[in-house]
Protein backbone atom coordinates (compact mmCIF):
# COMPACT_ATOMS: atom_id res chain seq x y z
CA UNK A 1 0.00 0.00 0.00
CA UNK A 2 1.38 3.47 -0.81
CA UNK A 3 0.57 5.77 1.97
CA UNK A 4 1.03 10.09 1.30
CA UNK A 5 2.35 11.69 4.30
CA UNK A 6 0.66 14.53 5.99
CA UNK A 7 1.69 17.04 8.97
CA UNK A 8 2.51 15.95 12.68
CA UNK A 9 4.66 17.43 15.35
CA UNK A 10 7.35 15.38 15.93
CA UNK A 11 9.51 17.59 17.35
CA UNK A 12 10.51 16.03 20.56
CA UNK A 13 12.74 13.63 18.55
CA UNK A 14 14.36 15.85 16.41
CA UNK A 15 17.78 17.30 17.90
CA UNK A 16 18.22 21.16 18.57
CA UNK A 17 20.91 23.05 17.55
CA UNK A 18 22.67 20.35 15.81
CA UNK A 19 24.46 20.34 12.19
CA UNK A 20 22.04 17.79 10.33
CA UNK A 21 24.87 17.53 7.32
CA UNK A 22 27.55 16.00 9.73
CA UNK A 23 24.79 12.67 10.57
CA UNK A 24 23.96 12.25 6.84
CA UNK A 25 27.84 12.11 6.47
CA UNK A 26 28.37 9.91 8.95
CA UNK A 27 25.39 7.48 7.53
CA UNK A 28 26.86 6.90 4.42
CA UNK A 29 29.73 4.35 5.08
CA UNK A 30 27.92 1.53 5.52
CA UNK A 31 30.61 -0.67 7.16
CA UNK A 32 31.69 0.47 10.97
CA UNK A 33 34.92 1.54 11.72
CA UNK A 34 35.67 0.77 15.70
CA UNK A 35 38.61 2.72 17.33
CA UNK A 36 40.54 1.99 20.63
CA UNK A 37 41.20 4.64 22.64
CA UNK A 38 44.75 5.87 24.37
CA UNK A 39 46.85 8.41 25.13
CA UNK A 40 46.60 9.56 21.14
CA UNK A 41 42.76 10.30 21.46
CA UNK A 42 41.79 10.72 25.02
CA UNK A 43 40.74 14.13 25.24
CA UNK A 44 37.46 15.59 24.03
CA UNK A 45 38.19 17.54 20.88
CA UNK A 46 40.52 14.28 19.68
CA UNK A 47 37.64 11.67 20.29
CA UNK A 48 34.70 14.19 18.83
CA UNK A 49 37.41 14.90 15.67
CA UNK A 50 37.90 11.32 15.61
CA UNK A 51 33.45 10.53 15.51
CA UNK A 52 33.84 13.50 12.67
CA UNK A 53 36.15 11.49 10.63
CA UNK A 54 33.56 8.15 10.49
CA UNK A 55 34.35 6.23 14.24
CA UNK A 56 31.19 4.10 15.46
CA UNK A 57 32.32 2.77 18.39
CA UNK A 58 34.58 3.65 20.83
CA UNK A 59 36.89 0.18 22.25
CA UNK A 60 38.10 0.91 25.89
CA UNK A 61 40.87 -2.02 26.16
CA UNK A 62 41.01 -2.97 29.94
CA UNK A 63 44.48 -4.95 29.39
CA UNK A 64 45.80 -1.09 29.92
CA UNK A 65 45.15 1.88 32.53
CA UNK A 66 43.09 2.43 35.11
CA UNK A 67 39.62 2.44 35.45
CA UNK A 68 39.44 5.91 36.57
CA UNK A 69 41.17 6.79 33.32
CA UNK A 70 38.12 4.81 31.84
CA UNK A 71 35.68 6.62 33.68
CA UNK A 72 37.02 9.97 32.58
CA UNK A 73 36.92 8.57 28.64
CA UNK A 74 33.65 6.82 29.06
CA UNK A 75 32.06 10.46 30.64
CA UNK A 76 33.55 12.44 27.32
CA UNK A 77 32.18 10.09 24.98
CA UNK A 78 28.10 10.04 26.38
CA UNK A 79 28.97 14.05 26.70
CA UNK A 80 29.49 13.83 22.22
CA UNK A 81 26.15 11.65 22.01
CA UNK A 82 24.56 14.08 23.94
CA UNK A 83 25.41 17.08 22.27
CA UNK A 84 26.08 16.08 19.09
CA UNK A 85 23.92 14.19 16.11
CA UNK A 86 25.57 10.97 16.75
CA UNK A 87 25.16 7.50 18.23
CA UNK A 88 28.98 6.11 19.48
CA UNK A 89 28.68 2.93 21.18
CA UNK A 90 31.18 2.05 23.79
CA UNK A 91 33.00 -1.29 23.83
CA UNK A 92 34.41 -2.79 27.00
CA UNK A 93 37.18 -5.29 25.88
CA UNK A 94 37.93 -7.04 29.06
CA UNK A 95 41.98 -8.12 29.40
CA UNK A 96 41.02 -12.47 29.87
CA UNK A 97 43.35 -14.99 30.68
CA UNK A 98 45.99 -13.24 28.77
CA UNK A 99 49.50 -14.66 29.86
CA UNK A 100 52.75 -12.05 29.83
CA UNK A 101 56.36 -12.17 31.06
CA UNK A 102 56.64 -9.67 33.76
CA UNK A 103 59.08 -6.54 34.50
CA UNK A 104 62.13 -7.26 31.97
CA UNK A 105 65.91 -6.20 33.59
CA UNK A 106 66.72 -2.20 32.10
CA UNK A 107 63.39 -3.06 30.00
CA UNK A 108 64.56 -5.68 27.51
CA UNK A 109 66.97 -8.43 26.86
CA UNK A 110 68.54 -10.03 23.94
CA UNK A 111 67.99 -13.94 23.77
CA UNK A 112 69.82 -15.96 21.04
CA UNK A 113 68.89 -19.64 20.16
CA UNK A 114 70.19 -21.96 22.03
CA UNK A 115 70.01 -20.10 25.83
CA UNK A 116 68.16 -21.71 28.36
CA UNK A 117 65.90 -19.54 30.63
CA UNK A 118 63.56 -20.00 33.52
CA UNK A 119 59.79 -19.29 33.77
CA UNK A 120 58.63 -18.90 37.29
CA UNK A 121 55.52 -17.63 38.70
CA UNK A 122 57.42 -16.67 41.74
CA UNK A 123 57.40 -12.42 41.02
CA UNK A 124 61.06 -11.27 40.21
CA UNK A 125 62.87 -8.76 37.78
CA UNK A 126 63.48 -11.05 34.61
CA UNK A 127 66.95 -12.24 33.79
CA UNK A 128 68.55 -15.06 31.69
CA UNK A 129 68.60 -16.86 35.17
CA UNK A 130 64.56 -16.18 35.83
CA UNK A 131 62.18 -14.87 34.44
CA UNK A 132 58.03 -14.05 35.48
CA UNK A 133 55.19 -15.39 33.70
CA UNK A 134 51.72 -14.34 34.90
CA UNK A 135 50.44 -17.68 34.85
CA UNK A 136 50.70 -20.24 37.96
CA UNK A 137 49.16 -23.25 36.71
CA UNK A 138 52.21 -23.40 33.53
CA UNK A 139 53.81 -25.83 35.28
CA UNK A 140 50.90 -27.81 34.86
CA UNK A 141 49.67 -27.40 31.35
CA UNK A 142 52.46 -27.65 29.36
CA UNK A 143 54.62 -30.63 29.26
CA UNK A 144 58.27 -30.81 26.97
CA UNK A 145 58.61 -30.19 23.71
CA UNK A 146 55.67 -27.95 23.98
CA UNK A 147 55.71 -24.51 21.80
CA UNK A 148 55.80 -21.05 23.37
CA UNK A 149 55.56 -17.85 21.57
CA UNK A 150 56.50 -14.78 23.16
CA UNK A 151 55.63 -10.42 21.66
CA UNK A 152 52.85 -11.54 18.98
CA UNK A 153 55.02 -14.27 17.87
CA UNK A 154 58.24 -12.59 17.28
CA UNK A 155 60.25 -15.32 19.78
CA UNK A 156 59.78 -19.03 20.66
CA UNK A 157 60.93 -21.54 22.83
CA UNK A 158 60.25 -24.75 23.48
CA UNK A 159 59.85 -26.40 26.98
CA UNK A 160 62.78 -28.75 28.00
CA UNK A 161 62.17 -29.82 32.07
CA UNK A 162 59.08 -28.96 34.23
CA UNK A 163 61.70 -28.67 37.67
CA UNK A 164 60.27 -29.86 41.01
CA UNK A 165 59.96 -26.44 41.97
CA UNK A 166 57.43 -25.75 39.41
CA UNK A 167 60.23 -23.50 37.29
CA UNK A 168 60.03 -24.37 33.28
CA UNK A 169 62.83 -24.35 31.45
CA UNK A 170 63.04 -23.80 27.94
CA UNK A 171 65.42 -23.30 24.93
CA UNK A 172 65.24 -20.42 22.76
CA UNK A 173 64.26 -21.73 19.32
CA UNK A 174 63.80 -17.78 17.87
CA UNK A 175 65.74 -14.96 19.57
CA UNK A 176 65.75 -11.27 19.73
CA UNK A 177 64.71 -8.75 22.19
CA UNK A 178 62.75 -9.77 25.22
CA UNK A 179 60.69 -6.63 26.77
CA UNK A 180 58.67 -6.34 29.73
CA UNK A 181 55.52 -7.41 29.94
CA UNK A 182 55.26 -8.52 26.51
CA UNK A 183 52.45 -11.82 25.49
CA UNK A 184 52.82 -15.30 25.87
CA UNK A 185 50.76 -17.79 23.73
CA UNK A 186 50.88 -21.24 24.49
CA UNK A 187 49.81 -22.73 20.26
CA UNK A 188 50.30 -26.73 21.76
CA UNK A 189 48.24 -26.35 24.82
CA UNK A 190 45.10 -26.40 26.50
CA UNK A 191 45.49 -23.51 29.46
CA UNK A 192 43.05 -23.85 32.59
CA UNK A 193 42.22 -20.76 33.50
CA UNK A 194 38.85 -19.86 34.04
CA UNK A 195 37.39 -16.85 30.66
CA UNK A 196 37.32 -14.55 33.64
CA UNK A 197 40.06 -13.75 35.89
CA UNK A 198 39.89 -12.52 38.79
CA UNK A 199 41.11 -8.99 36.88
CA UNK A 200 38.25 -9.34 34.41
CA UNK A 201 35.59 -9.72 37.44
CA UNK A 202 36.79 -6.82 39.20
CA UNK A 203 36.40 -4.86 36.11
CA UNK A 204 33.22 -6.10 35.48
CA UNK A 205 31.79 -4.48 38.04
CA UNK A 206 33.14 -1.31 37.19
CA UNK A 207 31.82 -1.98 33.39
CA UNK A 208 28.27 -2.92 34.84
CA UNK A 209 27.92 0.36 36.80
CA UNK A 210 29.12 2.45 33.78
CA UNK A 211 26.23 0.45 31.65
CA UNK A 212 28.34 0.18 28.51
CA UNK A 213 26.87 -0.74 25.52
CA UNK A 214 29.16 -3.81 24.63
CA UNK A 215 31.51 -5.91 26.41
CA UNK A 216 34.38 -8.22 25.47
CA UNK A 217 35.22 -11.67 26.03
CA UNK A 218 38.73 -12.29 25.41
CA UNK A 219 40.17 -15.35 24.75
CA UNK A 220 36.69 -17.13 24.65
CA UNK A 221 36.65 -21.41 23.98
CA UNK A 222 33.50 -22.88 24.84
CA UNK A 223 29.69 -21.68 24.80
CA UNK A 224 30.09 -21.67 28.67
CA UNK A 225 32.74 -18.96 28.21
CA UNK A 226 29.83 -16.87 27.20
CA UNK A 227 26.56 -18.17 29.45
CA UNK A 228 29.04 -17.51 32.64
CA UNK A 229 29.00 -13.83 31.70
CA UNK A 230 26.14 -13.89 30.36
CA UNK A 231 24.58 -15.05 33.81
CA UNK A 232 26.32 -12.56 35.83
CA UNK A 233 25.01 -9.43 33.67
CA UNK A 234 21.45 -11.06 33.83
CA UNK A 235 21.54 -11.06 37.47
CA UNK A 236 22.91 -7.50 37.93
CA UNK A 237 19.92 -6.42 35.22
CA UNK A 238 22.61 -5.26 32.83
CA UNK A 239 21.35 -4.45 29.16
CA UNK A 240 24.84 -4.91 28.04
CA UNK A 241 25.36 -7.12 25.19
CA UNK A 242 28.13 -9.89 25.05
CA UNK A 243 31.10 -10.04 21.77
CA UNK A 244 33.01 -13.30 21.85
CA UNK A 245 36.22 -12.77 20.75
CA UNK A 246 37.76 -15.47 18.85
CA UNK A 247 41.46 -16.01 19.11
CA UNK A 248 42.36 -19.60 20.39
CA UNK A 249 41.96 -22.77 18.34
CA UNK A 250 39.52 -24.82 20.61
CA UNK A 251 36.97 -21.68 20.02
CA UNK A 252 36.91 -22.72 16.19
CA UNK A 253 35.96 -26.04 17.29
CA UNK A 254 32.81 -25.04 18.89
CA UNK A 255 32.46 -21.97 16.77
CA UNK A 256 28.95 -22.43 15.23
CA UNK A 257 27.40 -22.55 19.22
CA UNK A 258 29.72 -19.75 20.01
CA UNK A 259 27.93 -17.38 17.43
CA UNK A 260 24.64 -18.63 18.54
CA UNK A 261 25.07 -17.79 22.02
CA UNK A 262 27.07 -14.44 21.63
CA UNK A 263 25.39 -11.03 20.85
CA UNK A 264 28.31 -10.14 18.36
CA UNK A 265 31.71 -11.88 17.27
CA UNK A 266 35.12 -10.34 16.71
CA UNK A 267 37.77 -12.12 14.78
CA UNK A 268 41.39 -11.38 16.62
CA UNK A 269 43.68 -11.77 14.55
CA UNK A 270 46.56 -11.36 16.60
CA UNK A 271 46.43 -13.97 18.77
CA UNK A 272 44.33 -16.07 16.51
CA UNK A 273 47.60 -15.87 14.20
CA UNK A 274 50.23 -17.02 16.60
CA UNK A 275 47.90 -19.35 18.02
CA UNK A 276 46.92 -21.49 14.83
CA UNK A 277 49.59 -21.38 11.09
CA UNK A 278 48.72 -17.98 9.82
CA UNK A 279 48.40 -19.07 6.44
CA UNK A 280 45.12 -20.57 7.34
CA UNK A 281 43.78 -16.89 9.23
CA UNK A 282 42.34 -15.88 5.98
CA UNK A 283 39.85 -18.12 5.03
CA UNK A 284 38.67 -18.66 8.71
CA UNK A 285 37.86 -14.97 8.60
CA UNK A 286 35.95 -15.31 5.55
CA UNK A 287 34.04 -18.54 7.13
CA UNK A 288 33.67 -16.56 10.65
CA UNK A 289 31.63 -13.61 8.64
CA UNK A 290 29.87 -16.05 6.41
CA UNK A 291 28.14 -17.80 9.75
CA UNK A 292 27.85 -14.55 11.48
CA UNK A 293 26.08 -12.85 8.51
CA UNK A 294 23.77 -16.59 8.29
CA UNK A 295 23.27 -15.55 12.18
CA UNK A 296 22.49 -11.88 12.23
CA UNK A 297 25.10 -11.26 14.76
CA UNK A 298 27.36 -8.61 14.13
CA UNK A 299 31.15 -9.47 13.34
CA UNK A 300 33.86 -7.46 14.22
CA UNK A 301 37.72 -7.97 12.05
CA UNK A 302 40.75 -6.97 14.38
CA UNK A 303 44.22 -6.20 14.13
CA UNK A 304 46.31 -4.33 12.36
CA UNK A 305 44.15 -3.57 9.60
CA UNK A 306 46.37 -0.44 9.67
CA UNK A 307 49.39 -0.69 11.86
CA UNK A 308 51.81 0.94 9.44
CA UNK A 309 49.74 3.84 10.35
CA UNK A 310 51.01 4.55 14.07
CA UNK A 311 53.59 6.13 12.32
CA UNK A 312 53.48 7.01 8.69
CA UNK A 313 50.79 8.79 6.79
CA UNK A 314 49.78 6.30 4.52
CA UNK A 315 49.23 2.64 4.91
CA UNK A 316 51.16 -0.22 2.86
CA UNK A 317 49.51 -1.16 -0.09
CA UNK A 318 48.69 -4.65 1.64
CA UNK A 319 47.14 -3.20 4.39
CA UNK A 320 44.78 -1.15 2.01
CA UNK A 321 43.91 -4.33 0.33
CA UNK A 322 43.38 -5.96 3.66
CA UNK A 323 40.50 -3.29 4.83
CA UNK A 324 38.85 -3.68 1.24
CA UNK A 325 38.81 -7.36 1.22
CA UNK A 326 37.27 -7.22 4.84
CA UNK A 327 34.24 -4.93 3.51
CA UNK A 328 33.73 -7.31 0.76
CA UNK A 329 33.30 -10.48 2.95
CA UNK A 330 30.42 -8.76 4.83
CA UNK A 331 32.29 -7.30 7.83
CA UNK A 332 29.78 -5.27 10.34
CA UNK A 333 32.70 -3.16 11.23
CA UNK A 334 36.69 -2.98 11.04
CA UNK A 335 38.35 -2.71 14.24
CA UNK A 336 41.81 -0.08 14.92
CA UNK A 337 43.67 -0.21 17.87
CA UNK A 338 47.66 0.91 18.45
CA UNK A 339 46.48 2.94 15.14
CA UNK A 340 44.13 5.12 17.45
CA UNK A 341 45.08 4.63 20.59
CA UNK A 342 49.22 5.12 20.35
CA UNK A 343 49.57 6.42 16.63
CA UNK A 344 50.82 9.47 15.59
CA UNK A 345 47.96 9.92 12.99
CA UNK A 346 44.60 8.79 14.44
CA UNK A 347 42.42 11.35 12.47
CA UNK A 348 44.20 10.31 9.27
CA UNK A 349 43.96 6.91 10.28
CA UNK A 350 40.22 6.52 10.67
CA UNK A 351 39.89 9.10 7.15
CA UNK A 352 42.28 6.69 5.13
CA UNK A 353 39.78 3.83 6.36
CA UNK A 354 36.99 5.75 5.74
CA UNK A 355 37.76 6.33 2.16
CA UNK A 356 38.76 2.59 1.17
CA UNK A 357 35.52 1.36 2.76
CA UNK A 358 33.48 3.98 0.28
CA UNK A 359 35.50 3.08 -2.76
CA UNK A 360 34.64 -0.35 -1.82
CA UNK A 361 31.16 0.47 -0.69
CA UNK A 362 30.43 2.11 -4.24
CA UNK A 363 30.88 -0.94 -6.17
CA UNK A 364 27.05 -1.82 -4.80
CA UNK A 365 28.82 -5.43 -4.22
CA UNK A 366 26.28 -8.46 -4.29
CA UNK A 367 26.93 -10.32 -0.91
CA UNK A 368 24.96 -13.46 -2.14
CA UNK A 369 22.15 -13.17 -0.31
CA UNK A 370 20.64 -15.77 -1.77
CA UNK A 371 22.69 -18.20 -0.98
CA UNK A 372 23.80 -17.30 2.41
CA UNK A 373 21.27 -14.68 3.73
CA UNK A 374 18.18 -16.70 2.37
CA UNK A 375 16.05 -17.32 5.96
CA UNK A 376 15.91 -20.65 6.92
CA UNK A 377 12.55 -22.68 7.61
CA UNK A 378 14.05 -24.54 11.19
CA UNK A 379 14.61 -21.16 12.53
CA UNK A 380 12.35 -20.53 15.58
CA UNK A 381 12.16 -17.03 13.99
CA UNK A 382 11.26 -18.12 10.25
CA UNK A 383 8.13 -16.01 9.27
CA UNK A 384 9.98 -12.27 10.75
CA UNK A 385 13.08 -13.25 9.45
CA UNK A 386 11.07 -14.08 5.87
CA UNK A 387 9.41 -10.91 5.96
CA UNK A 388 12.95 -8.82 6.76
CA UNK A 389 14.20 -11.07 4.18
CA UNK A 390 11.25 -9.76 1.89
CA UNK A 391 11.10 -6.51 3.60
CA UNK A 392 15.66 -6.31 1.91
CA UNK A 393 14.48 -7.74 -1.76
CA UNK A 394 11.38 -5.13 -2.01
CA UNK A 395 13.33 -2.42 -1.25
CA UNK A 396 16.07 -3.48 -3.88
CA UNK A 397 13.55 -4.11 -6.72
CA UNK A 398 11.48 -0.72 -6.27
CA UNK A 399 15.03 0.95 -5.66
CA UNK A 400 13.71 2.34 -2.35
CA UNK A 401 15.58 5.30 -0.62
CA UNK A 402 15.20 4.20 2.20
CA UNK A 403 14.55 0.83 4.31
CA UNK A 404 12.69 1.35 8.01
CA UNK A 405 12.81 -0.93 10.69
CA UNK A 406 11.02 -0.77 13.98
CA UNK A 407 12.41 -3.46 17.04
CA UNK A 408 12.30 -3.59 20.68
CA UNK A 409 14.77 -5.98 21.78
CA UNK A 410 17.30 -5.69 18.44
CA UNK A 411 16.83 -8.74 16.62
CA UNK A 412 14.71 -7.19 13.70
CA UNK A 413 17.41 -4.38 13.08
CA UNK A 414 20.16 -7.43 13.33
CA UNK A 415 18.12 -9.30 10.75
CA UNK A 416 17.54 -6.34 8.45
CA UNK A 417 21.60 -5.28 8.63
CA UNK A 418 22.51 -9.36 8.24
CA UNK A 419 20.61 -9.20 4.90
CA UNK A 420 23.31 -6.51 3.66
CA UNK A 421 20.43 -4.12 1.88
CA UNK A 422 20.70 -1.91 -0.88
CA UNK A 423 18.63 1.19 0.43
CA UNK A 424 19.77 2.83 3.94
CA UNK A 425 18.96 1.29 6.77
CA UNK A 426 17.15 3.37 10.22
CA UNK A 427 15.87 1.70 12.79
CA UNK A 428 14.03 2.86 15.27
CA UNK A 429 13.57 1.73 18.65
CA UNK A 430 11.61 2.72 22.24
CA UNK A 431 14.63 0.90 24.05
CA UNK A 432 17.36 3.63 24.36
CA UNK A 433 20.09 1.12 25.27
CA UNK A 434 19.64 -0.29 21.72
CA UNK A 435 20.63 3.26 19.74
CA UNK A 436 24.04 2.80 20.67
CA UNK A 437 24.50 -0.62 20.61
CA UNK A 438 23.49 -0.70 16.69
CA UNK A 439 25.72 1.81 15.87
CA UNK A 440 28.13 -1.67 15.72
CA UNK A 441 25.83 -3.09 12.62
CA UNK A 442 26.31 -2.91 9.44
CA UNK A 443 24.52 0.31 7.06
CA UNK A 444 22.13 0.67 10.80
CA UNK A 445 21.37 4.11 11.82
CA UNK A 446 19.20 3.98 15.05
CA UNK A 447 16.92 6.46 16.59
CA UNK A 448 14.95 6.62 19.74
CA UNK A 449 11.16 6.48 19.58
CA UNK A 450 8.73 5.46 22.08
CA UNK A 451 5.19 6.18 20.41
CA UNK A 452 2.55 3.45 20.82
CA UNK A 453 -0.78 4.89 18.40
CA UNK A 454 -1.25 3.10 15.46
CA UNK A 455 0.98 2.48 12.72
CA UNK A 456 -0.14 4.70 9.99
CA UNK A 457 0.68 6.98 12.64
CA UNK A 458 4.08 5.26 13.95
CA UNK A 459 5.25 5.47 10.00
CA UNK A 460 4.45 8.39 9.51
CA UNK A 461 6.43 10.31 12.51
CA UNK A 462 8.98 7.75 11.47
CA UNK A 463 9.28 9.20 8.09
CA UNK A 464 9.07 12.77 9.50
CA UNK A 465 11.71 12.76 11.71
CA UNK A 466 14.45 11.26 8.55
CA UNK A 467 12.99 14.38 6.61
CA UNK A 468 13.83 16.38 9.40
CA UNK A 469 17.34 15.20 9.60
CA UNK A 470 17.66 15.50 6.46
CA UNK A 471 17.75 11.66 5.61
CA UNK A 472 14.82 12.24 3.01
CA UNK A 473 13.00 14.21 1.04
CA UNK A 474 9.73 14.84 -1.29
CA UNK A 475 9.62 11.93 -3.35
CA UNK A 476 11.77 9.74 -1.70
CA UNK A 477 10.09 5.96 -1.90
CA UNK A 478 10.40 3.95 2.05
CA UNK A 479 9.96 0.63 2.12
CA UNK A 480 8.68 0.20 6.25
CA UNK A 481 8.25 -2.92 8.43
CA UNK A 482 5.80 -2.89 11.48
CA UNK A 483 3.77 -5.53 13.17
CA UNK A 484 0.32 -5.11 14.00
CA UNK A 485 -1.71 -4.90 16.61
CA UNK A 486 1.06 -2.41 17.54
CA UNK A 487 0.18 -2.62 21.73
CA UNK A 488 1.38 -6.64 21.55
CA UNK A 489 4.58 -5.83 20.33
CA UNK A 490 4.82 -8.57 18.21
CA UNK A 491 8.13 -9.82 15.61
CA UNK A 492 7.78 -7.53 12.29
CA UNK A 493 4.56 -9.20 10.22
CA UNK A 494 3.71 -6.24 8.02
CA UNK A 495 5.37 -4.69 5.23
CA UNK A 496 4.65 -0.92 3.73
CA UNK A 497 5.58 1.30 0.59
CA UNK A 498 5.72 4.81 1.19
CA UNK A 499 6.27 7.72 -1.06
CA UNK A 500 7.22 10.70 0.54
CA UNK A 501 5.44 14.09 0.25
CA UNK A 502 6.77 17.40 0.80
Amino acid sequence: MINQIMGRNISKYLYRNMDKQAGIEHTIKRTKIVATVGPACDTYDKLLELVKAGVNVFRLNFSHGTNDDKAKIIELIRQINKTEPYSIAILADLQGPKLRVGEIENDAMEINPGDILTFTNEKCIGTKERIYVSYPNLHLDVKPGNCIMIDDGKLEVRVVEIAPNNDVKVVVTIGGILSSKKGINLPDTKISLPALTEKDLIDLDFIIEQDVDWIALSFVRQVNDITGLKTILKERNSKSKVIAKIEKPEALTNIRDIIVESDGIMIARGDLGVELPVEKVPLIQKEIIRKCMHRAKPVIVATQMMESMIDRIKPNRSEISDVANAVLEGADALMLSGETATGQHPTLVIETMCKIILEVEKTEYDYDRDDILAPQPHSPSFLSDALCYSACKLAQDVQADALIGMTQSGYTAFMLSSYRPKSLLYIFSKEKSLINQLSLSWGVRAFFYDEEESLDDIIFDQINILKERGFLKAGDLVVNTGSIPVNLHLPSNVLKITKVEA
